[in-house]
């Protein structure tokens, strides 16, 4: 397995990119790149030449999410704002808007049948589910506070909540916070499950295997990506070569291998069998906020396609074989 660069577009942003997704291929048109800002904007790509499809204006802060409706017509985009902006990919148009407190929308994912929205509820130590045919919050799950002398708030700001993942049989969420813990929910009871230890600094970046629905990933600023059995509370591999945090992972769609992006300005491709990083891409000059495979399906060629985004304002594509 490798990686070959394809395509880079510096200033692809006025300000850093902080977020990037893939919307799926439709009926009538090809995948297309989505990507968030600090320049408060959403630009959709379309692949492989990286030719600019539009700009999304309507947010006043910069970007901080974006996701993709898993039957690539509807797409919603996060800001530091606290808005969700929820529109139609091909019109343009709005949906809807999601309003929360301040700093409690972070990351968000559709679920694998696009029924739900998760979001990372920041400060509100939760991760909220949203209903995508009326638009109403059918959940929140809250992350329990751990057994303690006394409750304090220093404690619950610890436990802000930056990352969220869905299993691919959807029956499991999992959202990273601040103190490093991971902490897994049964979604049809909304229920607590249990954490999965092993980091002890912020984890920004979860992803489950679509090999594997026990699988996760998690990316962490203590430089580690570890590999859980996430049923089995068990860690089944501490994954180590970056120099800096690791702000992102991503699995491939055959499930063999993860990207992830750091803020040493580089991306890796690992191998899942030899558990090692087999190869290093330096295209960019600043930290990598966002690493993103391509989902299989769709008109035009099926290769593989790895994305990359960077605070140097740049998106990189990449051959996946």
């Amino acid at each position: 397995m490798k990686l070959a660069g394809l395509k880079s577009i510096e200033n692809a942003h006025d300000e850093s990119v902080w977020a990037a997704t893939w919307i799926p291929a439709t009926e009538t048109r090809p995948a297309l790149l989505m990507t968030g800002s600090l320049d408060e904007t959403v630009k959709l790509w379309k692949p492989d030449e990286l030719t600019l499809e539009r700009t999304n204006t309507g947010h006043c802060l910069g970007v901080v999410s974006v996701a993709a409706h898993p039957s690539g017509s509807i797409a919603a985009s996060a800001s530091l704002d606290s808005f969700v902006r929820v529109f139609d990919v091909d019109s343009n148009t709005s949906i809807t808007t999601l309003e929360a407190p301040p700093s409690e929308v972070w990351q968000m994912k559709f679920d694998p049948k696009g029924t739900t929205l998760a979001v990372a509820g920041g400060g509100s130590a939760s991760v909220q589910l949203w209903d995508t045919e009326k638009w109403k919050l059918i959940d929140t799950l809250s992350i329990p506070r751990q057994e303690g002398p006394k409750p304090t708030d220093k404690n619950s700001s610890k436990k802000f909540v930056l990352s969220v993942a869905w299993s691919p049989d959807g029956k499991r969420v999992a959202c990273g916070s601040m103190d490093g813990t991971i902490s897994v929910f049964d979604v049809a009871r909304a229920k607590f499950l249990h954490h999965l230890e092993g980091h002890f600094m912020p984890v920004r970046s979860l992803v489950y295997s679509p090999a594997d629905p026990r699988v996760l990933f998690s990316a962490s600023d203590d430089a580690h990506v570890h590999m859980y059995d996430a049923e089995g509370k068990s860690m089944i591999a501490a994954l180590s070569g970056h120099a800096s945090w690791v702000l992102s992972v991503d699995a491939s769609p055959d499930g063999a291998a993860i990207a992830t992006g750091s803020s040493d300005k580089t991306v890796r491709l690992w191998d899942l069998g030899m558990r090692a990083a087999v190869q290093t891409m330096s295209n960019h000059v600043d930290q990598v906020w966002g690493v993103t495979f391509r989902p299989p399906g769709g008109p035009g060629p099926r290769a593989g396609r790895l994305a990359s985004v960077s605070d140097d304002k740049s998106l990189s594509l990449y051959d996946y074989s």
